[in-house]
């Protein structure tokens, strides 16, 4: 993707990628850093952030450890910044078969849809100054469901009101909240369906286009939701499933 068309928007901005030192928040924050922002992607696994850091520089990209669970800690890290213009709740787990059990249900709705919350709240008055915008990660199972994951299927669900009401609570200080709802994209949650041809093909065959989405498939999704070309769209959770929701 061409993201040359984004340098205007967001050089010399400040974004934080929650979730960000893999897979599809490590893309996120790449395509941000490569139009011109100053990114901090954050997580809370240390493997995965050296493993992140140990790769070659990328500049305008560094990666800080917070654990979106602790409230004190999210306070604390926004309060150390001093200007930001978009966040991006891009942190997500998902435990198939085990979210059957109350602890890990709950853990999972914490991390997908109460720190989504947690987050945007910390993050506000930083927003509020600059104007700037929040996206959260729903799914495709925001409109399907999935019996191995039900705390995951709920919590994405309760991420697209989630983004309804922050984009109604925060707009009248002119930040917008949107959302974006991934379908099937290789990563290495998915791995057990792509890494097999016969789950790999069906999947593919009942997305309008085809095929299985790439992590890139949603950075320009996201850069468009934080410019300015999206200045009057609020509120909204912009699948970006190959059309696979609606198959």
């Amino acid at each position: 993707m061409d993201r040359s068309m984004f340098d205007a928007a967001f050089h010399g901005r400040t974004v934080v990628i929650s979730g960000g030192t893999s897979g599809i928040g490590l893309s996120v924050a790449e395509g941000f850093a490569a139009a011109g922002a100053t990114v901090i992607a954050t997580g809370s696994s240390e493997s995965r952030l050296e493993a992140a850091r140990s790769e070659a520089a990328r500049e305008g990209l560094r990666f800080e450890r917070l654990d979106v669970r602790d409230g004190a800690a999210v306070e604390s890290f926004f309060g150390s910044l001093d200007r930001l213009d978009v966040l991006v709740n891009c942190q997500g787990i998902a435990r198939p078969d085990r979210e059957w059990q109350e602890d890990v249900f709950l853990d999972v709705m914490d991390v997908n849809l109460n720190s989504a919350m947690r987050l945007s709240r910390a993050a506000f008055p930083l927003l509020k100054e600059s104007g700037g915008s929040i996206v959260n990660f729903a799914s495709m199972l925001s409109y399907l469901a999935d019996e191995s994951v039900p705390s995951y299927t709920a919590s994405k669900t309760g991420i697209v009101g989630l983004t309804r009401a922050l984009a109604h609570k925060y707009g009248r200080d002119g930040v917008r909240v949107n959302a974006v709802a991934p379908g099937y994209h290789r990563t290495e949650m998915t791995k057990p369906l792509w890494s097999v041809h016969e789950s790999e093909q069906k999947i593919a065959e009942r997305s309008a286009l085809k095929r299985w989405g790439t992590t890139e498939d949603l950075v320009g999704p996201i850069l468009f939701l934080c410019s300015p070309a999206a200045a009057f769209v609020t509120g909204v959770t912009l699948p970006v499933d190959g059309g696979y929701h609606v198959g």
